[in-house]
């Protein structure tokens, strides 16, 4: 009996050839699009010449379409199959990382913009329609908690060489590298991925609007999608604010790429743990699971306000025994931790949640809607940070030029040791992040009251 039960559980771990070249082509995507997206808006401002409120919008509706996309591509996915759709998507993700770093007019830099968009669209319903299709319902969160080790371990390689990139010959060139990354992904798929199954091709017009029309109409899916972009209107922080918060506070020194890396190197080794705790030990739900990210989500962005407070008290330097580095750094990188903690809790569970949803050969489409939760939050948080950055935190470019000049006569090594007092208020920036997500904690538990009573009811009925 016991022989049995332990080829029962190396059988539930074993997955298809497809699923590892596709979670391999998945990180090579990651490391590309993240190597160039924690510098996007200091691209779209100091390249390109966006103001903070316009690179914000910019930024916002790409990422936010960047995750709204899936729901479509998926459809098309689904039609002409994954290999096709993958290597349709790395040709546009190639060809647009390399435009960006030589055609860095407004309107090109829009045009790049969109071809990274479609590419990424395929990416998002198909890598995660593969994992969904290689796996069971018994290895199904498993699965996805790998896939996401893989998205991380390409988020902390691109941050990583994007800031080297970004001091030595400027961000301008960051994308360059990214399209590297993007053509060792197309050749990934070329040669080594091969479709999981056929489920879903060839469909008819009729199948793909009543597959649209069922996501659509799951009212309790779709409520948990906008609520939970809430956690990702604040997570997004790490691309849309921090970089210029850090630069314009801390001074040229900062390094926000990697202290963007606390998060992937935190869900990389903590994210598979978490999972199977959740799932197996304490055998939480996924709502449960989803309340304590947004739980952790507003105390992050509390603990990020602290940097201007500790700096009155310790200076420019604070001492944690082990290293020495600015308040104002050792604040955001615990917050960022305590986000990537929130993340371990919400992703790989919420992932699972979307493909229980998904009717036969409608994977794809689903796990395309199953990303309109960054829609939401990449919208809200990239569109209200340009606003605040400029209230709160405005390009020191943008200041009297005496300003600018006492500015740099306090600066030394990279460190801004004066600011004027535009800049004292900069930490309330953080306070508006931690209401969003408390309203979106506030939510959850209406949410999850609603939809208890009204399994009860059924029950009962």
């Amino acid at each position: 009996m016991s022989e049995i039960k332990e080829q029962d559980v190396k059988t539930k771990v074993k997955y298809p050839p497809a699923f590892y070249s596709a979670n391999t082509a998945e990180m090579f995507e990651r490391a590309a699009y993240y190597c160039m997206f924690i510098s996007i808006t200091l691209y779209l401002t100091d390249v390109v010449g966006f103001t903070d409120i316009d690179a914000g919008w910019i930024a916002g509706a790409f990422s936010a379409l960047l995750y709204f996309a899936p729901t479509f591509a998926g459809v098309i996915a689904d039609k002409i199959g994954y290999k096709k759709s993958l290597l349709i998507a790395f040709t546009c993700l190639s060809v647009g990382y390399f435009l960006m770093a030589f055609l860095c007019t407004k309107p090109m830099t829009i045009l790049n913009l969109s071809l990274i968009l479609i590419g990424g669209a395929f990416i998002k319903s198909v890598i995660t329609g593969t994992v969904a299709k290689c796996s069971s319902e018994d290895n199904r969160a498993a699965a996805f908690s790998i896939f996401y080790m893989m998205v991380n371990i390409g988020s902390f390689s691109g941050k990583t060489l994007s800031k080297f990139i970004r001091v030595s010959v400027g961000v301008q060139y960051i994308s360059v590298l990214s399209g590297i990354f993007c053509l060792i992904a197309l050749f990934v798929v070329l040669f080594a991925f091969k479709d999981p199954d056929k489920a879903g091709e060839n469909r008819t017009f009729k199948e793909i609007t009543d597959g649209l029309r069922k996501v659509l109409t799951n009212f309790k899916f779709m409520a948990l999608i906008i609520i939970s972009g809430g956690f990702w209107a604040i997570q997004t922080q790490l691309y849309a604010t921090m970089p210029k918060f850090v630069i314009r506070t801390i001074g040229a020194s900062a390094s926000p790429e990697w202290y963007a890396n606390v998060n992937p190197l935190i869900v990389v080794f903590l994210v598979a743990p978490i999972t199977a705790l959740t799932t197996k030990k304490f055998k939480m739900s996924a709502l449960a699971s989803i309340a304590t990210a947004l739980f952790l989500i507003p105390i992050s962005s509390l603990v990020m306000s602290t940097g201007s407070w500790l700096t009155s008290i310790f200076g420019n330097s604070m001492s944690l025994g082990f290293f020495n580095a600015h308040p104002v750094t050792i604040a955001l990188i615990v917050g960022i931790a305590i986000q990537a903690l929130a993340e371990c809790f919400l992703s790989p569970r919420f992932l699972e949640y979307a493909s229980k949803q998904a009717p036969e050969g409608e994977t794809a489409l689903y796990m395309g809607y199953a990303q309109v939760n960054s829609f939401f939050g990449n919208l809200l948080g990239f569109g209200v940070s340009g606003y605040l950055l400029n209230k709160w935190c405005p390009d020191p470019a943008l200041l009297p030029a005496d300003v600018q000049q006492k500015i740099a006569e306090n600066t030394v090594n990279g460190v801004i040791n004066w600011l004027p007092p535009v800049y004292d208020n900069a930490k309330y920036i953080w306070f508006v992040f931690a209401g969003i997500g408390l309203l979106a904690f506030i939510a959850l538990l209406i949410f999850a009251k609603v939809t208890a009573e009204k399994k009860e009811a059924t029950q009962e009925g």
